[in-house]
């Protein structure tokens, strides 16, 4: 067997998402409640204008996702605690070695280390339900990851985060060439490029202790896509920077050094608990077309727009108001897990 993670932005047959239920994540106030489940209803039938979507849904969820959801997106029955699909989902995978093939790499999921808050104990078997309903082959890792953990450029390379994979909460006992090997094992990765860290409120008490895919993005072999935070008064500011210094000093697993494409943060710093992680970095690569975080703002959200266009030639990229979802402790591609086409 030769399992490869494919790019994001190869044929897929689906995307993946869940459907929000009540718990820590949804909140308390029926206003919030309410933009929770337009936000991730409009990110599906965003979608589903490129690809069909499957919709995972709690049994206590089911009539009002039936009432929300359009006929374009499918709904499957499934106990659920918490709804970021990219993280407690398979990261699907085929087998080049056996064309019409594919795998689905099933990560151990607590929660993003177990915090006190969180649910996730049905959510962690999510990725063996998807994995069964798609008839894909099983790949059970040994590894405490998640999806929005990872970004590959299909031809090797992967993008991981020492505070992710490192973090004692999630594999205590692993180091870099350990982890290396699984990823190696359930991806085919071959170079691994370890940042230090994430983004300042991704270390906040609800937040994933660094994913990558807020951070930096392979749009292409050999582009690199990173948020940039042009304003020094956040500390991301200095984070970026220091990203960036790592990057420029990185080849890819083919041995190239990576055109770096700055992607700039929007205007606003703040909100009512302290300094955003909002970021255009967390968009999602969908059949002809681009699913983009948007923030509010006309300017900001229009410049991203042309910048992840020049980076997806032929691809019309779609902004979806994302201020809900980054209010939860992610974006767009947190809440989506694609599924590639296999080969016939």
């Amino acid at each position: 067997m030769a399992w490869r993670m494919p790019s994001e932005t190869a044929p897929h047959d689906r995307t993946w998402m869940a459907f929000p239920r009540a718990g820590q994540t949804l909140g308390d106030e029926t206003a919030e409640q309410e933009e929770c489940y337009a936000a991730w209803t409009a990110t599906a039938h965003a979608i589903a204008e490129f690809e069909p979507v499957t919709m995972v849904v709690d049994p206590s969820e089911i009539d009002r996702a039936r009432r929300m959801l359009s006929g374009d997106v499918e709904i499957v029955e499934a106990p659920l605690d918490e709804f970021w699909m990219r993280d407690f989902g398979p990261t699907f995978v085929l087998d080049d070695e056996r064309p019409g093939v594919l795998g689905a790499v099933d990560w151990i999921f607590n929660g993003w280390g177990a915090p006190e808050w969180a649910e996730w104990r049905l959510s962690a078997d999510i990725g063996r339900f998807v994995s069964a309903e798609v008839g894909a082959e099983l790949i059970s890792s040994v590894l405490v990851n998640e999806g929005g953990g990872i970004h590959v450029d299909g031809e090797g390379t992967v993008l991981v985060t020492d505070t992710v994979q490192l973090d004692p909460r999630r594999n205590p006992y692993a180091d870099r060439a350990r982890v290396e090997a699984e990823l190696a094992r359930t991806i085919g990765t071959t170079k691994a490029i370890w940042l230090p860290r994430g983004l300042t409120r991704d270390y906040d008490d609800f937040g994933t202790n660094g994913h990558v895919d807020i951070v930096a993005t392979i749009a292409s072999p050999g582009r690199l896509l990173l948020h940039h935070q042009p304003d020094a008064a956040h500390p991301d500011h200095e984070v970026t920077r220091e990203l960036r210094a790592l990057l420029e000093n990185e080849v890819d697993a083919a041995g190239r050094a990576f055109e770096i494409i700055d992607v700039p943060a929007p205007a606003t710093l703040r909100d009512h608990e302290g300094f955003v992680d909002w970021s255009y970095i967390n968009h999602l690569v969908v059949n002809e077309g681009v699913i983009a975080c948007g923030f509010g703002e006309e300017e900001a959200d229009a410049a991203a727009r042309s910048i992840l266009s020049e980076a997806y030639p032929g691809r019309r990229v779609v902004t979806v108001d994302a201020r809900p979802i980054f209010a939860r402790g992610g974006g767009i591609h947190c809440i989506t897990q694609q599924q590639p086409t296999v080969a016939s």
